[in-house]
Order: C-alpha cells, then sequence, then structure tokens
C-alpha cells in the first residue's frame, strides 16, 4: 500500500481524487490546501498528486520541490494550467490535465510507487 498525499484547495476536486486513491488500495495520507498543511501531515508520502493554484495562490510547484527534497516523494501535478509548472522537481514524473479520467490517476499512482508493470498511462504528460 502506497501512502498519498493529495494537494488540492478545490474540496469536490480533492475528495474526488481521495475515492479514486481509495478505491485503488492506496493509503490516503491526506488532503492539504496550501504551503501551511504540508507542515502538518504525519509521514512522508511516497506519492503526492499536487495542482499548481492553491488556496495561498501558485505554490504548487513550491511544495511539490519541498516534499521532493524532504522526504523523496515522486510528483504527479494535476492541472488545468500545466504551462505553469516551472522548475519541478527531478521526482516529478509529468502531469495529468484537469479534467481527467480515474484510469489516468490510478496507472501514475501505480507507476509512481513503483509498479514496473504498470505501463504509462496516456493522460500522464512528460514534462
Amino acid at each position: 500500500m502506497t501512502g498519498v498525499l493529495i494537494v488540492e484547495d478545490e474540496f469536490l476536486v480533492a475528495l474526488y481524487l481521495e475515492d479514486i486513491i481509495a478505491q485503488a488500495g492506496h493509503d490516503i495520507i491526506g488532503v492539504v490546501a496550501d504551503r501551511r498543511g504540508i507542515d502538518a501531515i504525519d509521514r512522508p508520502p511516497a506519492v503526492a498528486l499536487v495542482d499548481l493554484n492553491l488556496r495561498d495562490g501558485p505554490t504548487g510547484p513550491e511544495i511539490a520541490r519541498r516534499l521532493a527534497e524532504r522526504y523523496g516523494t515522486a510528483i504527479i501535478f494535476v492541472t488545468a494550467t500545466p504551462d505553469q509548472i516551472d522548475r519541478p522537481p527531478v521526482t516529478a514524473l509529468g502531469y495529468i490535465r484537469k479534467p481527467f479520467v480515474p484510469e489516468d490517476v490510478i496507472a501514475a499512482v501505480s507507476l509512481a510507487a513503483g509498479a514496473h508493470s504498470a505501463p504509462r498511462p496516456l493522460g500522464l504528460h512528460t514534462l
């Protein structure tokens, strides 16, 4: 079971992602909506699904870098504005464009979690 952190400020989107990830058998570490929320997580996430524009502004890329540097977290950006991704962390696998399909999210998390047999999902774009 892979620990997944959701970094998303839109409540319904976060809830939907949480449901998709839990039904796929992964453990949800938490949902955070801004930079401050990252300090409240209680264990390192293996994978983070990160939106770019959050409650405190366009802080998603900064949060992604902090997670990658601090924990080695694999990052998957989930965004409608991928052109705003600047200086992605080395652990970033790419981005999934909103609106997304659940299968792409599940496949991307499986790939990030190290499932070597998982094919790269068509909806996961490289940076």
